[in-house]
């Protein structure tokens, strides 16, 4: 046992002196999150948008402002004159402008958004729809009754890339820890001075999971906790899956790391593979650009990218996503099936001393 803690003890201290693990691993998620929702954690969502109005001289006001409070969660005001109204649109304390003559409506954009107005396009339509039925005096043919059922909030485009952020931070940890970390120590000579002691050689991976999982949950928790205060998402949690999906990921993606440990004997080398192949995982699966607007051959592609798996079961157990509970425990017991069979297979030929 105290061996056992002191390998523990070592393997902490190790990667606590690899600064280049330690920001990829811990830091890089986190900075990400705090620059991605900094420049664009509004992106794809109408919800607070605010609205700036310009009335002709003899405009009424009132059947816009009937149709703008109805829209529910926006905010808007009046401008005079068109310049005010212009640089308010330019400096973005205005996202979406409206020039209201009393019988024609214009809608002034930022050209610049192009990621964003797609969002205020549809404003703008159903705006223009309302004020159509008031004119003729008619009403939606389908009665609209309020109720409420409890709070809630929109699940917008940052929202759903947080929990995938989090899914490439798993991935990176379990790749870069057998591939990068074991791979050095194979090139230099470690192993060999390890092989010699009366420990088994299971008792380093061993080691190497308990550390990363370590590291992963404190890093997945500490960016969860950032994004959630700096730029008020929310996440319904559901604590008990998402423990057990951080300890089958991070086990899951471990095992793979020893493929490639197997297969690559350098170390820089491995770290250039594990890099390569979790880069192209995170753009065919679905963690910045939704998989829908991909090429069909790139979204048959996805299905095989254990991140896509990842990154959807990740969003389910924090509530943004829905996921029938059969697919959640199917992809779980993939990755726990992943670690069963590789961990045993490959560590005798990983855990071996070079031969000189």
């Amino acid at each position: 046992m105290n061996a056992l803690r002191s390998l523990l003890l070592a393997e902490a201290r190790i990667f606590l002196r690899d600064r280049m693990s330690l920001i990829f691993t811990a830091l890089f998620p986190l900075l990400f999150i705090v620059i991605f929702g900094s420049l664009m954690s509004d992106f794809g969502s109408s919800g607070g948008a605010r609205l700036g109005v310009l009335l002709s001289p003899d405009a009424d006001l009132e059947v816009l402002g009937t149709v703008l409070d109805s829209l529910g969660n926006i905010e808007w005001r009046t401008f005079e004159p068109l310049d005010a109204l212009d640089t308010a649109i330019e400096k973005r304390q205005i996202d979406l402008g409206i020039q209201w003559s009393g019988a024609r409506i214009e809608f002034i954009y930022n050209a610049h958004r192009t990621q964003e107005n797609y969002a205020y396009e549809e404003i703008a339509r159903a705006i223009v729809s309302r004020l159509e039925l008031a004119a003729q005096g008619a009403s939606s043919v389908l009665a609209v009754k309020h109720e409420s059922v409890g709070s809630g909030s929109e699940a917008d485009w940052f929202t759903l890339v947080v929990p995938g952020i989090l899914s490439f931070s798993i991935l990176s940890a379990g790749l870069f820890a057998i591939a990068g970390h074991l791979s050095s120590m194979k090139e230099r000579r470690l192993l060999s001075r390890y092989l010699v002691t009366p420990m088994r050689p299971s008792a380093l991976l061993f080691a190497i999971a308990v550390v990363r999982l370590a590291v992963v949950f404190s890093s997945t928790l500490l960016t969860l906790a950032v994004a959630m205060l700096m730029f008020r998402l929310h996440y319904d949690i559901d604590w008990f899956r998402y423990i057990l999906f951080i300890i089958a990921s991070t086990l899951g993606t471990m095992g793979l790391g020893t493929v490639i440990a197997r297969v690559v004997r350098q170390a820089s080398s491995a770290s250039n593979l594990a890099s390569a192949i979790s880069l192209v995982m995170m753009f065919v699966s679905g963690i910045y650009f939704p998989i829908e607007i991909m090429p069909a051959f790139l979204q048959k592609l996805s299905l095989a990218m254990p991140l896509r798996h990842m990154a959807d079961v990740m969003r389910y157990v924090t509530g943004v996503m829905d996921m029938p509970d059969r697919d959640y425990w199917i992809i779980l017991g993939a990755f726990v099936g992943l670690a069963f069979a590789l961990f045993p297979l490959l560590a005798r030929y990983v855990v071996t001393a070079e031969k000189h």
